[in-house]
């Protein structure tokens, strides 16, 4: 509820604080005295745009700040919007403000903190509802005429239910949608992706591979040179013919001649060692020679074949990677992508049967909630026009449509299909014609303030249980009312506050007795300047102020008031001790 409201600098009103009490909390005062100036304080607080002639004149700003008091249930769900813009606050305690500049720029705060009028807003109308002067009117939002009638007909499990499976189809179409559109791309990647692999795969590269055919490359284009350099090299250690000895023979021969001197010299022993291990060295050399030649021939069809080969490796190297490595890794990651594009296929067949068992859900119970709107509209408007009847619109007809839109794109129930959203296939109106015998319009086409307010009424008497809104602000809904519909309308409105805070601002005496709290609203002239003052009036203050209202301080109109004043308490001991 609305627990205080500090208002500085706002038309003339210089500074005012005011405490609202729960229940029924009336406002009275002279026509002109400020009261419809707090309802505007209060529209501006909750994001209603501003407009220049709110701020004091001779003042550079005004302020507005409201704190509420939020049941659990509305505290849970505003703490959810509240921890999405990271404006955490005392849970169960919600501080709103707005600064009014002349410059242009003006802040809303909540919690403190600077934030975009709309998060004001969209806070705002699950805190308060004004009726009568402003257009902050939830009734007429055709989008919570289906949120007062579901939760009239206790739909309310049916509502999440259906929620949480037009979210599920919804995030099933879009990602069929995506992956639809993305089909031909698809479709190409998949080619490509195929086409990599098989080229790569059907290479059988082997790790180490490039580097054996470049030195098989090089001995083959070669092989001429590398077996003649190899004969040249054999003769000179083995030699060309037995008159021209080679390097081995010359060798063995130094060793036989040091061996033989090895008995006179023992260093000269140790020469002879060293040559024979020469010699030996030079044979194994020669056998090395002699092995490696005959792994040499000059093959041109070879030498094409290792050619043919390297030139498939740079071309592989050129498309997946700078190594043979490389190349295989970047085959093994398209075969896991072509794996995933081609389980979309199965994806998407998936998919398309949770959609199908989902369309057949939501067309049920769809269904079932039209029936049971239609049952509870019926009801609903039985109710209403018992209310106006009361109310002094007995002429009144009140009514609810429940419709659907058929639209091709929408959701196939039978041989039809339906426009849906989150609240399932129907369209709700709530219908008035308030002259009988005249066509019912949608409740938004009522041109009569009267007359929409007393419709306001009936409908937040029958609502008042189903309606979650904590606050409901009746400004002057008692234009166009006489005395006695004014008593009817005060019980009507003090019913309502057993549910919601009521603060209802009022001419009527009549209206005014059934408050639980009554505040009195006047002029005063302060430092040669005129501003607003409030104040909470006690028993005598407010048994003097009714008899105001009533024409006169007279005795006759205090002996009035104060029978008003009983009767009404009487009628609420009445009233109570019946529930």
């Amino acid at each position: 509820m609305l627990e205080e409201l500090h208002i500085e600098h706002f038309a003339i009103i210089e500074q005012l604080s005011l405490r609202f009490q729960p229940g029924l909390n009336v406002v009275t005062g002279e026509t002109g005295a400020g009261k419809s100036i707090i309802i505007d304080a209060v529209s501006a607080v909750l994001g209603a745009r501003a407009a220049p002639e709110w701020i004091r004149a001779g003042s550079s700003q005004a302020l507005v700040e409201a704190i509420f008091t939020l049941p659990p249930f509305l505290a849970k769900e505003i703490d959810q919007v509240l921890a999405a813009e990271g404006l955490e606050g005392e849970t169960g305690t919600l501080l709103l403000s707005r600064e009014l500049r002349r410059t242009g720029r003006n802040i809303a705060r909540v919690n403190g903190r600077a934030v975009a009028l709309d998060i004001v807003r969209q806070i705002g109308q699950k805190l308060l509802d004004i009726h009568g002067q402003g257009d902050h009117v939830t009734l007429l939002r055709a989008k919570e005429q289906i949120n007062l009638l579901d939760h009239f007909a206790g739909l309310d499990a049916e509502r999440t239910q259906m929620g949480q499976w037009v979210r599920q189809i919804e995030a099933i179409r879009r990602q069929r949608r995506l992956w639809q559109q993305q089909q031909r791309q698809r479709a190409q990647n998949i080619d490509l992706l195929t086409y990599q692999i098989n080229e790569i795969h059907s290479a059988y590269l082997q790790e180490g591979e490039e580097g054996a055919l470049l030195l098989e490359r090089q001995r083959l284009a070669h092989a001429e040179q590398i077996l003649s350099g190899l004969q040249a090299s054999r003769t000179a250690l083995t030699g060309a013919e037995e008159e021209c000895p080679g390097a081995n023979d010359l060798l063995g021969e130094a060793a036989h001649q040091l061996s033989r001197l090895g008995n006179l010299d023992p260093e000269l022993a140790a020469l002879a060692e060293q040559a024979e291990l020469l010699a030996e060295q030079i044979h194994d050399l020669n056998v090395s020679l002699l092995d490696y030649a005959e792994q040499i021939e000059y093959n041109p069809e070879r030498l094409g074949e290792v050619e043919e080969r390297l030139s498939l490796l740079y071309s592989l190297k050129r498309k997946y990677g700078d190594s043979i490595a490389e190349i295989i890794a970047f085959g093994e990651a398209a075969t896991a992508k072509l794996e995933t594009l081609q389980n979309v296929n199965a994806e998407i067949d998936h998919l398309r049967e949770e959609e199908e068992a989902l369309v057949a859900k939501i067309g049920q119970l769809g269904l079932a909630m039209s029936q049971r709107r239609r049952e509870a509209g019926k009801a609903l408007a039985a109710q209403v026009e018992a209310e106006l009847a009361a109310l002094r619109m007995a002429d009144t007809c009140f009514a609810v449509r429940v419709e659907q839109q058929e639209r091709e794109s929408g959701l196939p129930v039978g041989a039809k299909r339906y426009a849906f959203d989150e609240t399932g296939f129907d369209k709700v109106t709530f219908m008035v014609a308030v002259n009988r015998g005249e066509p019912l319009y949608p409740l938004t086409r009522v041109a009569s303030g009267g007359e929409t307010a007393r419709l306001m009424l009936a409908l937040k008497t029958v609502l008042s249980h189903a309606d979650a809104i904590p606050t409901l602000i009746f400004d002057e809904i008692d234009v166009g009312i006489g005395g006695r519909v004014g008593s009817v309308v005060g019980q009507k409105l003090w019913h309502i506050a057993r549910d919601h805070q009521v603060l209802c601002v009022t001419h009527l005496p009549q209206l005014a007795v059934f408050g639980d709290a009554h505040w009195r609203v006047q002029k005063i002239e302060q430092d040669g300047r005129t501003i607003t003052a409030v104040v909470r009036l006690d028993a005598e203050e407010r048994l003097t102020e009714i008899a105001a209202m009533l024409g006169s301080g007279s005795q006759a109109s205090v002996h009035n008031a104060r029978e008003m004043l009983t009767a009404a308490t009487g009628w609420k001991e009445q009233f109570l001790g019946s529930v």
